[in-house]
């Protein structure tokens, strides 16, 4: 019972899942044996690195073409953006797939890949960062290799900022999970932290974590000048402010993004689509965390959704269409429907990435739009209304350039939060379409039931988090427990 405990909480000597194709570690794993015997600088700069990976749409990093088991690529896409009825599977239904389905109808048991595949995801990653952690923080490992305090503590803040950013996923998606914060030395310590944490600990865990980073990090754009998809003190800022949005924190998400907007560091582009566009990576003002893909790298570090974009997945649905206002410029360099092409996600305002499996094209985490009317909302909730639109019509001028015939700033109110909450969740809607917000903005407005049903979707109450992985839920008989209502 407690080796089938092992993959639940995701360590890199877990490898115990059912599935046929978790039987062995990833490549570039170090266990912690190897670690403390013979660590070198290239070894914990490796593991930091290592710790990127499960962020990529690269193809079967962790599987081999193991679809059911959400093992293929990341499958937020179809957590977000399915799910929330902004997008359809395919552009030509069929039955390819059918547990995507599943997921978009709510049709779905705590069995289904989806589920199964976040999980793996999220946690390989936190077991990664662990390793990394430990490696960086432990004094037998540090006295055998004489790294530069400076290049520690900034690799300590890109693990701190990537285990707080695993465990929000987590966190946003199925709430209390299981907290792990080491590499595991056997099995029963394995099984001893195979337990749900109340999500509020774990909060604290990522505000801890993340509060160290802000003050590791260099005080630059970027933390590394020669590889800047590295994460930041700026990436650092915005998931703080991220996380007390989640939270209701709204004095502590101003605070936060006023401190982002401090660094000076980000703005808005001018152009909408250059956030996306490939050839513009690391020349516009706007992203903040992305995953960079590499093609002809060795392991593959490639943008594999291209190529699933090439087989017909991720259509935009009619109801998602329909949401941008007459003229809108986001509605056509988000989507071609002519050219079936979505062209955020596939890095170019043409079909050139399309059915590459090894694409270039970059995963946009979080960018300064976002950001920013996370602030608005956090204004209009806080009795600021007229200034969280002010910051709506920010966007909304953007979007529109010298077109002054279309989206027309929206009149500044003084007191009626509630007209200007709703222009904030359409405005994030069409802004960021498409770029895996859809699903938990419409949880956390606490509108998801109705906004879905209105759509022919199913969705119940317990629905407001996903259920946990039914094999994680066996493998430690009951231990880790079921989400209500699965």
């Amino acid at each position: 019972m407690r080796k089938l405990a092992l993959y639940i909480i995701g360590t890199s000597l877990l490898f115990s899942s059912c599935s046929k194709y978790l039987d062995k570690d990833p490549i570039g794993i170090l266990t912690q044996e190897q670690v403390q015997v013979d660590p070198t600088e290239g070894t914990i700069v490796a593991a930091v690195e290592n710790a990127y990976r499960p962020l990529a749409y690269t193809l079967n990093i962790f599987g081999n073409w193991d679809w059911t088991g959400g093992l293929v690529i990341r499958p937020d896409f179809l957590l977000e953006d399915i799910a929330s009825g902004d997008a359809a599977k395919k552009w030509s239904p069929d039955g390819d797939q059918a547990w995507m389905d599943d997921i978009a109808n709510y049709n779905f048991t705590a069995e289904n890949g989806a589920f199964a595949g976040i999980w793996k995801y999220d946690y390989e990653g936190i077991s990664r960062t662990n390793m990394a952690i430990f490696q960086l923080t432990d004094e037998s490992t540090l006295s055998k290799v004489n790294m530069p305090e400076d290049k520690r503590k900034q690799l300590l803040a890109e693990a701190y900022f990537l285990r707080s950013f695993f465990y929000f996923d987590l966190v946003k998606n199925f709430g209390d999970v299981p907290l792990v914060l080491k590499p595991l030395q056997d099995f029963n310590e394995a099984y001893d932290v195979a337990v749900k944490t109340d999500k509020a600990k774990i909060y604290e865990q990522i505000k801890s974590d993340l509060i160290i980073a802000v003050d590791y990090f260099p005080n630059s754009k970027y933390s590394n000048s020669s590889e800047k998809w590295r994460a930041s003190k700026g990436a650092t800022i915005a998931l703080l402010a991220k996380v007390a949005l989640y939270e209701g924190d709204w004095k502590e998400v101003i605070k936060q993004v006023n401190s982002l907007e401090s660094l000076g560091y980000y703005s808005l582009n001018i152009n909408y689509f250059d956030s996306f566009d490939e050839s513009k990576t690391y020349n516009e003002s706007e992203n903040i965390f992305i995953y960079d893909h590499e093609p002809g790298k060795q392991p593959s570090r490639g943008n594999g959704f291209t190529a699933l974009m090439g087989w017909g997945f991720m259509a935009p649905s009619t109801d998602f269409l329909a949401a941008f206002e007459t003229g809108d410029p986001r509605k056509s360099a988000t989507v071609n429907t002519a050219d079936k092409a979505i062209y955020k996600l596939v890095g170019a305002q043409n079909t050139s990435f399309i059915g590459n499996d090894n694409s270039p094209v970059n995963r946009v985490y979080i960018r300064y739009a976002d950001v920013l009317l996370w602030k608005a909302e956090a204004l209009i909730r806080d009795q600021q209304v007229a200034e969280g639109v002010k910051l709506i019509n920010k966007i909304r001028q953007r979007a529109r350039g010298e077109n002054t015939n279309i989206l027309a700033d929206h009149s500044v109110l003084e007191n009626d939060a509630s007209t200007a909450i709703k222009w904030l969740q359409q405005e994030r809607r069409v802004e960021l379409g498409l770029e895996c917000h859809r699903l938990s903005d419409l949880r956390r407005w606490g509108i998801a039931k109705i906004t879905l049903s209105t759509l022919g979707k199913p969705f119940e109450d317990k629905h407001m988090l996903y259920p946990i992985p039914q094999a994680e839920v066996d493998k430690t008989v009951g231990k880790i427990s079921q989400n209500p209502d699965y």
